[in-house]
């Protein structure tokens, strides 16, 4: 029954000491997707903002 449970690596394929990762640097973006978040929620342009949006929103910035 191969292809079944967790895999079988638990804490070895981990890199140690794996430091935090801006969201910028997981979208592979130049933009700052935490400082547009901040903006998009500060400037009340709704009463919430989803994860997805500041990411998208930078990537079109940069794209310009």
């Amino acid at each position: 029954m191969s292809g079944k449970g967790k895999g079988g690596r638990g804490k070895a394929g981990k890199k140690s000491g794996s430091g935090a990762k801006s969201r910028s640097a997981k979208a592979g973006l130049q933009f700052p997707v935490g400082r547009i978040a901040r903006y998009l929620k500060k400037g009340r342009y709704a009463k919430r903002v989803g994860s997805g949006a500041p990411v998208y929103l930078a990537a079109v910035l940069e794209y310009l």
